[in-house]
């Protein structure tokens, strides 16, 4: 539809691309008034039972008034979306107000599209769009007989109320989301991506674009890994100027090929690539693998030409991976697919693989090979245009060949959506990420990422929070992967060392304790001369140790013993071990299985991660460990402060967008009222412009009382230089106003508040800001100079779990006085815990809310104190992770 011909208040914001069930894209939508000739084609191609289960009545054909009071809605009181595929629509869901709490919601999905889950997505998008209207409650009509659309309603996971009258079920649900609706929710979406991959890594035909006799050319490398890699499926070149390739019958178009085509790996000049899309789309293929180049990495043509790309094909139901990617790759038995232009692959593992780049991707296969490290699966995102690590994360979650991932990511376009991705994910397996970090300077061309405004310590804490091992280089990364994937987690941080050189012993000691590891067992030091006996006895010793939680064993070869016999007594001792064990063996670095990098060897036990120095070993299990240990612990429930009032809180924030749209600081009294409607209420102070009125504000709020200038120069400072406290009576005051005065006033700082005195305790701040990129982070730090000079301030980003507060707050390297420094009584933490939890709260439902911070809260073994707020409101951001299901 032409811009101009969009009707008022048509609200773009609720368009999305969204993945069904089956792993292909729809595009959803508002109705707009120009649907009408589709609503009636869509009503047109049901059939007689489901036109009676939608209007409870046969109605062959739609009158042109029914039609135009469809397709015309306001998009406040009467809200409609549509489900299109290749622009046709395939599903349609409303509602209508019925008072200012309720709408009735109703829903028609297409016979052919039945099953792919697109109701359970317009109620989605629907619940959302109403919560923003003020609609807390929908309702329905619905007869008995349609299971499917009660089966819609009842598995959303709201709590649904059920009455039957005249035969009809009326139907009615809150939909403010539950933890259960969160979870179906998500639930859905990584199913659906998850298949959508799925479909990209095992497809049973593949026609290659650009198939090409010349070996010079992306088309005919990529024709020749797909054949000599043994792919299981059906290969099928299209050239438009070939009969046959590698003895294959060459097609034209795509449109050509006969039978169904999965994946079309697209290998053409950029120009010509639309083209191509257009006759996947004809043709029904289900994914993209597009490897040509001259995309958005090119220009502003390309990133047009990106653009409308990704649009086609999501149109048509596809994915795309791509363009400008690598390849990807499935080591299966069964599959055995290398659609890349790697010259040499890793053997098959356990070890699933992502990198954004293509030509690093060649660099990361190949030290993968290298080190015989088995990967799993392969995927190289290019221009990440459409499926990104996220997409591959989800596939990896429940892939049963799959034991650990490794990321190398250049850039992030939804960090939100990656937190819980790899949260969900590092909970059941190892996620090491190489990422040198979020600024504008690191993101390759190509790739459309927003600006952050956040330090780097933000993403660094997203990454801690979500169970991920970070990394500084591949290398890194594959030293350990090579551990987690082979070795089982420990399940604490004490070492025994085994060694056969004393500087080799303490250089392993020495970089354990460097990174917190305990040496619990020696260094044990065996003669240079050792035998492997020798070498195994020591190690059963240690192994059996009740106390040891990791074995790390380091071998110098001497003349009279190898490498081999060596390698052979340490597969022996760890077999049928439950703890870690790693391998120093100098200038080797890799996986010895026995069979490999040890030849004849005759070791049984399972394959020995192998380094080539120790602190690169000693490096590795610092990481496995820290991850054993945060898998192990409780993760926690999602906080869920009680007393709030949104309806208050978004009372405040329409007000004052409404007056002025393009936002501003709040006042005293709207800071105020915002925060006393998540339940946290702020302490009192009163502006004062003379001594007189000081003295009446005392006796307002209290004695004793403090006096301080509100000045921006002297707020908040350390020291006394604007501030006077614990006064007690007239005189005081009177005397406190007088210095303050005469040591401001040159300074035109002499503005004064007045305000109860607090408790002695520990000044904190607690802020909240909506970041481009991440969405709401929440700091919390120790007010003074913990904060204002060492920037002593830790991060977290909503939704927060209860654990995750009190990691938040254990974090920050001044938080010993928290806990009692020095003989000072502990601070009342279930107190502070809830302030945050209730920020958290506040900032994750309200993007509106682009800074607050709280300075100071006053925490003490009584509770927390409140003594300052400065709120400021603008526009709300489009969230890149909205919370309702959508491709970005």
């Amino acid at each position: 539809m032409a811009d101009g011909s969009v009707p008022p208040g048509y609200p773009r914001s609720w368009e999305a691309d969204v993945v069904l069930r089956d792993g292909t894209v729809a595009a959803l939508r508002p109705i707009r008034p120009d649907d009408a000739g589709g609503v009636h084609r869509f009503h047109a191609a049901q059939s007689d039972e489901s036109i009676y289960l939608r209007f409870f009545a046969p109605l062959r054909r739609l009158s042109d008034s029914d039609v135009h009071r469809f397709t015309n809605v306001d998009y406040s009181d009467r809200v409609a979306l549509v489900v299109t595929m290749r622009d046709e629509i395939i599903g349609i869901g409303r509602f209508d107000r019925i008072d200012p709490q309720s709408a009735e919601v109703a829903f028609n999905i297409s016979d052919h599209y039945q099953g792919k889950g697109i109701g359970s997505v317009l109620l989605e998008h629907l619940a959302a769009i109403a919560r923003d209207l003020g609609i807390a409650r929908f309702t329905a009509e619905v007869l008995p007989q349609n299971r499917r659309m009660l089966a819609v309603f009842s598995d959303a996971g709201y709590e649904v109320a059920r009455r039957v009258e005249d035969g009809v079920v009326e139907v009615g649900f809150d939909i403010e989301p539950t933890d259960r609706s969160r979870a179906v929710e998500m639930s859905r979406e990584h199913r659906s991506e998850s298949q959508s991959l799925r479909t990209l890594l095992t497809p049973e035909t593949i026609a290659v674009v650009g198939a090409s006799r010349n070996q010079d050319t992306f088309g005919g490398q990529l024709m020749d890994r797909l054949v000599d890699s043994g792919f299981t499926g059906r290969v099928v070149p299209v050239n438009p100027n070939a009969r046959k390739l590698r003895r294959r019958t060459a097609y034209p178009s795509v449109t050509e090929v006969p039978g169904q085509v999965d994946l079309a790996v697209v290998a053409v000049p950029a120009p010509a690539v639309l083209d191509v899309v257009d006759e996947c789309a004809e043709a029904g293929v289900k994914a993209l693998l597009v490897v040509s180049s001259g995309f958005a990495e090119s220009g502003p043509e390309g990133v047009a030409l990106q653009a409308e790309l990704v649009r086609r094909a999501r149109r048509s139901g596809m994915r795309v991976v791509g363009p400008n990617s690598f390849g990807v790759i499935n080591n299966d038995p069964a599959v055995r697919l290398n659609a890349t232009l790697a010259p040499t692959l890793p053997p098959p593992g356990r070890l699933g693989l992502f990198s954004q780049s293509g030509a690093l991707g060649i660099a990361v296969l190949a030290s993968a090979a290298r080190r015989n490290l088995g990967i799993s699966t392969f995927g190289s995102a290019g221009n990440r245009a459409d499926v990104s690590g996220n997409d591959f994360m989800q596939y990896w979650i429940d892939d049963d060949s799959t034991d650990a991932v490794g990321l190398y990511l250049e850039s992030m376009g939804n960090p939100r959506k990656f937190s819980r991705i790899a949260r969900k994910l590092a909970l059941v397996k190892p996620v090491i990420v190489v990422k040198s970090g979020v600024s504008r300077f690191g993101v390759p061309a190509g790739h459309t990422v927003r600006e952050t405004q956040a330090r780097p310590e933000v993403f660094q804490a997203m990454l801690k929070q979500a169970g991920v091992i970070r990394v500084e280089n591949v290398h890194q990364l594959f030293d350990v992967a090579q551990l987690v994937v082979h070795q089982p987690l420990p399940r604490g941080s004490r070492v025994a060392v085994v060694v056969n050189s004393h500087a080799l012993g303490a250089l392993t000691a020495d970089a354990c304790t460097s990174w917190d590891l305990e040496v619990a067992h020696g260094p044990v030091t065996l003669p240079s001369e050792a035998t492997a006996e020798d070498f195994r006895s020591a190690l059963q010793d240690a192994f059996a140790d009740e106390d040891v939680d990791s074995v790390l064993v380091g071998f110098i070869p001497p003349l009279a013993t190898g490498d081999d016999d060596v390698a052979a007594a340490v597969r022996d001792a760890a077999v049928g071990a439950d703890k870690p064990c790693a391998a120093t063996f100098l200038g080797l670095r890799g996986v010895d299985d026995g069979h490999a990098s040890v030849k004849d060897s005759g070791g049984s036990g399972r394959p020995i991660p192998v380094y080539a120095m120790p602190e690169d070993a000693v490096r590795a299990l610092a990481a496995a460990t820290r991850y054993g240990e945060w898998r192990a612990r409780d993760q926690g429930t999602p906080v869920a402060p009680v007393g709030i009032n949104r309806r208050i809180a978004e009372d405040v924030v329409g007000t004052v967008l409404a007056a002025e749209p393009g936002g501003r600081r709040l006042t005293e009294d709207e800071a105020t009222a915002l925060l006393a409607a998540y339940g946290v209420p702020v302490w009192a102070r009163h502006e004062v412009g003379t001594v007189e009125e000081a003295l009446t504000a005392a006796e307002r709020v209290g004695w004793p009382v403090v006096l301080k200038s509100v000045a921006p120069m002297v707020r908040h400072q350390g020291g006394s230089g604007g501030i006077r406290l614990d006064l007690g009576d007239e005189v005081a005051l009177r005397t406190a106003w007088s210095a303050l005065s005469d040591h401001l006033a040159p300074l035109q700082a002499d503005r004064f508040v007045v305000q109860r005195m607090a408790s002695q305790g520990v000044p904190c701040v607690v802020t909240s800001d909506e970041d481009p990129l991440f969405g709401p982070v929440i700091g919390f730090s120790v007010a003074g100079l913990p904060t204002e000079l060492l920037d002593d301030v830790a991060h977290r980003i909503p939704p927060l779990t209860d654990v995750t507060v009190s990691e938040l707050l254990s974090s920050v390297k001044a938080a010993p006085v928290l806990h009692g420094y020095r003989g000072q009584s502990p601070v009342h933490r279930a107190a502070l815990a809830d302030l945050v939890e209730r920020v958290s709260v506040l900032a994750d439902d309200m993007p509106e809310v682009a800074s607050l911070v709280l300075n100071p809260v006053n925490a003490h073994p009584g509770g927390v104190e409140v003594l300052g707020a400065e709120i400021t409101v603008a526009p709300a951001p489009r969230r890149i992770d909205p919370g309702r299901r959508a491709l970005t």
